[in-house]
């Protein structure tokens, strides 16, 4: 009896909701059969097929794996089953550049043009060009040669005479040590004018006083080193003037030279034609070329300042001088004319040594960018005096070359701002007569620069 009751049906298991909504087809073929869901029934299509064993091509990697309709699977078996998965076909390659395309791609950019660095990054300000040039061009030698005036080549010529004459002072010279000192002087007064004609010349150039970048003072300070080699040459000489000297006393004395050397007395007309030529070139040569002005206003001796142009100039007051002591010598005896001799050309070793060293430690200083001159001490002392001037903060001098000098002070000061523009007025006037010499008088120009910090009063 048992036996013949029925199998309960077991309990229908809730199916979760599927995360799409079902779609209006799906909802209407629901409707019509309402056992879809039963799981007694099997919902699996019956259009998949089961496969068959027994067919040896349903793996093949020429026959498509999908369900195909008769006609599909018609025409893809007359096409040789064109529609499989690896239908290779022979593609033709472009022959034109490939186009690189930036579809989809993120590039890099400058980071002054991004957001960000507008707001934080800004332009600088488009800057004026400088008014000087970056450089000028140097003449050739064929450009210095061609523009020589008529004067500049009549100073030229000269200087090379007064060269010859130098030379034929030290040809002359024998049986006299004075006469010999006296050549090396005048060969120190021809260099010393070839240099001023050849400054003269270079002053037709744009770039001899006009600044640039590269040369920001000009060419100028050439001559400064130009003089500078001069002076070197000058100490040399009056040093080998000196040990020639010691040679001739130890001579003298009793010692045996290494080399002989014959010391006859110079004739007369020698000495007085030799010490005429010398008198007369060296005025020539300061008069008309002006040779060592430049020199004799850097360096300064109070002893002879005072005396006219032309022997305030230490280096032409020393060979003019000694011109003239030649003079005396024919007109003494021998023996005194021996001591004369000596010691006159001792006078003008040393005082050859002692300018040379005065002369190179001027412009030393002046390459060095330095101010050696006197009177800086006062100008310093009376600024510090204004009742506007608190305290003088930095104060430097320098001398760029022969004609240019520069002053840059900083200090403080208190004051309304049209006591301020007087005490800049009155500084650079203090500066422009105490140092340069004042208005007219010929000295070096000087280039005043102030900065002023303010104090509460």
């Amino acid at each position: 009896m048992a036996s013949n009751l029925p199998i309960p049906i077991p309990p229908r298991t809730p199916t979760p909701p599927p995360d799409d909504p079902p779609s209006i087809s799906d909802q209407s073929s629901g409707l019509h059969d309402k056992d879809s869901l039963s799981p007694l029934r099997d919902t699996f299509p019956a259009s998949r097929g089961t496969l068959d064993p027994g067919d040896a091509n349903h793996l093949s990697p020429t026959r498509g794996g999908f369900n195909l309709s008769p006609a599909d699977a018609l025409q893809g078996d007359q096409s040789d089953n064109a529609t499989g998965p690896f239908n290779f076909k022979t593609m033709t390659m472009a022959k034109g550049p490939v186009v690189k395309s930036n579809i989809g791609q993120r590039r890099g950019h400058k980071y002054k043009h991004s957001s960000i660095s507008h707001q934080i990054f800004l332009e600088p300000p488009p800057r004026a060009p400088l008014a000087l040039p970056n450089s000028l061009p140097i003449p050739t030698f064929k450009e210095y040669r061609s523009s020589m005036s008529r004067d500049q080549t009549t100073r030229f010529w000269w200087s090379v005479c007064h060269m010859c004459i130098a030379g034929y002072t030290l040809w002359s010279a024998h049986g006299s040590l004075a006469m010999t000192a006296l050549s090396h002087l005048i060969l120190f007064d021809s260099l010393g004018a070839l240099l001023c004609v050849a400054v003269d010349i270079l002053g037709n150039f744009e770039v001899w006083k006009r600044s640039s970048v590269r040369h920001p003072f000009g060419l100028e300070r050439a001559e400064v080193l130009a003089g500078f080699a001069m002076c070197v040459l000058l100490l040399f000489m009056g040093m080998d003037l000196i040990s020639h000297n010691l040679q001739h006393f130890l001579e003298s004395s009793g010692h045996e030279p290494h080399h002989t050397h014959v010391h006859e007395r110079v004739s007369l007309g020698r000495v007085d034609f030799t010490a005429l030529l010398a008198i007369s070139s060296t005025l020539i040569s300061a008069i008309g070329l002006k040779n060592h002005g430049r020199i004799g206003k850097a360096m300064r001796f109070g002893y002879i300042e005072s005396l006219p142009s032309v022997l305030s100039n230490p280096s032409h007051f020393l060979t003019l001088s000694c011109s003239a002591l030649l003079l005396l010598l024919p007109l003494v005896s021998i023996k005194l004319y021996n001591w004369l001799d000596v010691l006159l050309s001792v006078t003008i070793s040393i005082s050859m040594c002692v300018i040379g060293v005065r002369l190179v430690k001027t412009l030393g200083s002046m390459l060095l960018m330095s101010y050696s001159g006197p009177g800086v001490s006062e100008v310093i002392h009376d600024i510090e005096a204004d009742p506007c001037v608190y305290g003088v903060d930095d104060a430097r001098f320098w001398q760029v070359h022969y004609g240019l000098c520069m002053a840059n002070l900083k200090l403080r000061v208190s004051g309304t701002e049209e006591n301020l523009v007087r005490l800049r007025e009155r500084i650079a006037s203090l500066i422009k007569n105490r140092l340069g010499g004042g208005y007219g008088s010929g000295g070096q120009k000087w280039e005043v620069s102030l900065q002023f910090t303010a104090e509460k009063a």
